[in-house]
């Protein structure tokens, strides 16, 4: 019996068959073409903000590695060999290369992005990029990122290289989570390490130190911080806590500042103000009271009472001292005028 001849295989075996035969035309029309364009320009586009490398510079690479690209043959210029010496810059993690059948050269160049700067113990100074490479630092342009000191042992060497100690791959696990939070990016803006290895959250707004620990259990260490700070901003605010412990995952342990120094910084309040005066204005009535009461019973009180007016102040609070039961003192009987005594003279105003 003989078996159906199955014209579906055929039909796709035929089309596959013509598209190659198409693929190869194209490409010995391409390089045809190769042999007669010549470079007539060479664009080059750098996205992004951070300008750690210029134009001039790749102007300067593609001079280097290839001589002078404009009037010359496409045929005769290496793309691989561009991509390759383009790659190698400490400061470009991606470029392709591409050219047209006008004779323009396409460049696309992606620049590393670092999210971390390190000053190690060894004084020296690199970025960690969002890949967990090293990079140099540049002198064209300072990136805006976390900065990371302390006892750090990383060293940087003369090319792009990753991260070898713990202490390294933990910063750059912490530098990522903060970069992705929008709250702690805008909040934390450096991180200390101290000498039992931990890392401390340095905050841009407040006074206390955040000790983190290692990077284990992250996400859970800075829920628990942020759970803190809504429900003690008021104390975090008045600046009572010098240091936050969240280096166990289970709990935040807090440490409060010497209390002569939270006097020194602890602000006054319009209560306070008109309590103090009160009281000051209760002690001069006190003491008045109190020298009358000794004058009397002393016998040299004077023949009129002497008013004593505290000083004045703003919003006077009104003050009802208790009643002191005051001495009966016998009035003076006037004495008789002299004839021979001139009478004072009045003057009028």
């Amino acid at each position: 019996m003989l078996k159906r001849i199955n014209w579906k295989a055929i039909y796709f075996g035929f089309a596959w068959l013509i598209s190659l035969c198409g693929v190869v035309v194209l490409l010995s029309f391409i390089n045809v073409k190769k042999q007669t364009v010549k470079c007539t320009n060479v664009k080059i586009l750098i996205p992004g903000a951070d300008n750690f490398i210029e134009r001039e510079e790749i102007d300067a690479i593609l001079r280097e590695d290839q001589g002078v690209l404009l009037g010359r043959n496409l045929e005769n210029i290496n793309i691989h060999q561009i991509e390759k010496k383009l790659r190698s810059n400490p400061y470009i993690g991606f470029a392709k290369v591409y050219v047209d059948m006008d004779g323009v050269m396409h460049i696309e160049v992606k620049q590393r992005q670092p999210i971390l700067r390190i000053l190690n113990n060894g004084g020296q100074d690199f970025y960690i990029d969002n890949d967990g490479l090293k990079m140099p630092i540049s002198s064209n342009f300072t990136a805006n990122v976390l900065v990371a000191t302390g006892n750090i042992a990383e060293v940087f060497g003369s090319r792009v290289d990753t991260l070898h100690t713990q202490l390294a791959r933990d910063l750059y696990k912490t530098a990522q989570y903060i970069k992705r939070d929008t709250l702690w990016d805008s909040q934390i803006e450096q991180i200390i390490v101290d000498d039992k290895n931990d890392m401390v959250l340095i905050p841009r707004v407040g006074d206390e130190h955040i000790i983190l620990g290692n990077a284990d259990s992250l996400d859970v260490k800075m829920k628990n911080l942020h759970i803190f700070y809504k429900r003690a901003m008021p104390q975090v605010i008045a600046r009572q806590y010098k240091t936050i412990n969240i280096k166990y995952t289970n709990q935040v342990v807090c440490e409060k500042r010497d209390s002569t120094a939270l006097k020194k910084v602890k602000p006054v309040s319009a209560e306070d103000i008109s309590r103090l005066r009160d009281k000051v204005a209760d002690s001069l009535i006190n003491d008045v009271i109190g020298d009358a009461i000794r004058n009397d019973e002393a016998g040299t009180a004077p023949e009129k009472p002497v008013t004593v007016k505290p000083k004045p102040v703003e919003k006077p609070v009104a003050v009802k001292p208790k009643p002191v039961e005051k001495p009966k003192v016998e009035k003076p009987k006037p004495a008789k005028p002299d004839a021979t005594q001139r009478k004072p003279v009045t003057q009028k105003k």
